[in-house]
């Protein structure tokens, strides 16, 4: 990427940026808008692959994250051409979404004010089959009891011959994440991550919960499976978040979960490159096309002996 004035060069792509040295994450030090452009432009050859051909919503903090945030689907009228589509059906109509395809893209949206995109669990080709299952471990006690819950939504689906990937959100907690093969829609992803989490609360009644109403977890790790839905979404991985300090959602390793120093915003924009010099963690299992319907037989056998 080169730089001249106010125009970032990504690939063919001359991206004019205005008001750059607007601050977006307020601090010592502060992280302007070029800062995060320029994150998005190092950082896409490792995010693109996992954002591509994704609908995405676009979490927008214009004037930074000291003002007012907000949600975007529907693709802006003035968005340049150059920028990859898709328009996918909705209740009542349609809408139609940016897709994060390429660098130049995820640093045109950060000129945008695009602090974070969240993108489908499925692909454009395939809007109604994900390929991925999202467990969402949102501790309301630290850090600590998101890193038990992944051990053990682990544990199960290790039982249950099923891979799967973890993710620090760059905010409280933790992602697991299981590679499908698009096999299933998303109803039967979704019943089959509630069955799943409903046998781990069921197990683990002390420390976990599906229990959707706050005042009756009474503390307990929620286990989320709502994500799991026809156009609903998870922060896409290496997607910045808009907390103090610029966090980032990082892949990890299922073996750096037992570092105690690590939390969900241990990485941020200004560290995390520096990850992108090893291995990619996700390289292997988030590759893996999996199907649930043994997988689902196993977890009905296991139910019943609960």
């Amino acid at each position: 990427m080169s730089e001249r004035g106010d125009t970032l060069r990504v690939g063919r792509r001359a991206i004019a940026l205005s008001h750059p040295d607007k601050v977006y994450f307020p601090g010592r030090p502060s992280i302007t808008k070029r800062e995060l452009a320029e994150y998005y432009a190092a950082v896409a050859p490792a995010m693109v692959p996992y954002t591509r051909n994704r609908p995405a919503m676009l979490h927008r903090f214009p004037d930074g994250i000291a003002g007012e945030g907000f949600y975007q689907k529907e693709i802006s009228d003035w968005f340049p051409d150059w920028i990859a589509r898709a328009t996918v059906p909705k209740a009542g109509g349609e809408v139609t979404h940016v897709l994060c395809n390429d660098a130049a893209t995820l640093v045109y949206l950060a000129g945008q004010g695009c602090i974070t995109p969240h993108v489908w669990l499925s692909r454009v080709d395939k809007p109604h089959h994900p390929d991925r299952l999202i467990f969402d471990l949102d501790p309301p006690r630290g850090f600590a009891q998101a890193r038990e819950g992944a051990r053990l939504v682990r544990e199960l689906l290790d039982e249950l011959e099923l891979a799967s990937v973890l993710m620090t959100t760059g905010g409280r907690g933790l992602h697991v994440v299981v590679p499908l093969d698009r096999a299933a829609d998303f109803d039967t992803v979704r019943a089959f991550a509630r069955e799943a989490a409903t046998l781990l609360a069921r197990r683990h009644p002390k420390t976990l919960t599906v229990e959707a109403r706050i005042p009756k977890r009474r503390g307990r790790l929620f286990l989320d499976t709502t994500r799991n839905a026809y156009a609903q979404t998870g922060v896409a991985p290496y997607a910045v978040r808009p907390h103090a300090g610029a966090p980032v959602a990082t892949p990890l390793a299922w073996d750096e979960l037992g570092d105690r120093r690590l939390a969900s915003q241990s990485y941020t924009l200004r560290n995390v490159l520096r990850r992108l010099d090893r291995a990619d963690p996700w390289r292997e299992g988030a590759r893996r096309r999996q199907s649930l319907r043994a997988a689902g037989r196993r977890l009905d056998e296991l139910a019943r002996s609960a």
